[in-house]
């Protein structure tokens, strides 16, 4: 198994980082991408899979909650970042008119000069959209160069979004929304109508911990270890086995991603 979104730079996982990976590739994971949200953050992440190469990589972006802190030298810093051969994205980048935390016309400008880079580098783009899926395919159809490639991450949308999604080419990212009994009911419907070739799976660990697992922990921070969980969810909602889930998604992200 592959998770494709983790935030292991994130500070809950300071104490034990090392654990949480020791923990991730004794339950069956093979690889791991690590988010980066912000320049340092990115850094980050990149300084961490370099420690750990053929099993970790990383992205390099800035999440719509953090538009506003955008500048040329920014954009400078991405660049460099992925030149870095385990910097395998650019992103996380999208549109969140959910929290709002950024004007939506800076998250706009923003996302807009991340594809951009993205296509300039020839990399695949990682993805965030939260109550903004109208503006976010409009932005992707109006772009003056091609399109990346790229995954929606921590699909939780409409099936109106995903045939959208779909339409433009992306991969889908099911994360243990798909697991939690009081949110995840429309996901589970929904999952079943994305391609094999299209699916993939993440855990946004620290986040989204699912909530059917038993024993439950005693804190709320979600770890890697997790994505059987995830693969579970979503075999039993496709009429799939977990070993096919398991095996066709890490298969797409290693050509999405170009893992190596």
């Amino acid at each position: 198994m592959i998770d494709i979104g983790a935030n292991l730079t994130d500070r809950s996982f300071d104490g034990d980082r090392d654990a949480v990976l020791e923990r991730a590739f004794a339950a069956g994971l093979t690889g791991i991408l690590l988010t980066g949200t912000e320049a340092h953050v990115s850094e980050a992440a990149a300084d961490l899979a370099a420690q750990h190469t053929g099993r970790l990589w990383s992205t390099a972006g800035v999440h719509p909650h953090h538009a506003s802190d955008w500048d040329d030298a920014t954009a400078d810093h991405l660049r460099r970042l992925c030149a870095l051969p385990q910097v395998v994205a650019v992103g996380e980048t999208g549109l969140d008119f959910y929290r709002d935390r950024s004007p939506r016309p800076v998250q706009e400008q923003v996302f807009r000069a991340q594809l951009a880079l993205a296509h300039e580098l020839g990399m695949p783009a990682f993805l965030h959209e939260r109550d903004a899926a109208d503006t976010f395919t409009a932005v992707w159809r109006s772009l003056p160069h091609p399109a990346p490639a790229g995954v929606v991450h921590c699909f939780t949308g409409s099936a109106d979004a995903l045939d959208a999604y779909l339409e433009l080419g992306l991969h889908v990212g099911i994360t243990g929304w798909i697991c939690d009994e009081r949110r995840g009911l429309g996901l589970r419907d929904l999952v079943a109508r994305i391609p094999d070739d299209r699916l993939l799976i993440e855990t946004d660990a620290p986040y989204l911990i699912p909530r059917d697992l038993r024993p439950r922990p005693k804190t709320r921070r979600n770890e890697p270890q997790w994505l059987g969980q995830v693969r579970d969810a979503v075999a039993r909602c496709r009429v799939q086995s977990p070993e096919h889930v398991a095996a066709i998604t890490a298969a797409n992200a290693q050509r999405l991603f170009r893992l190596r």
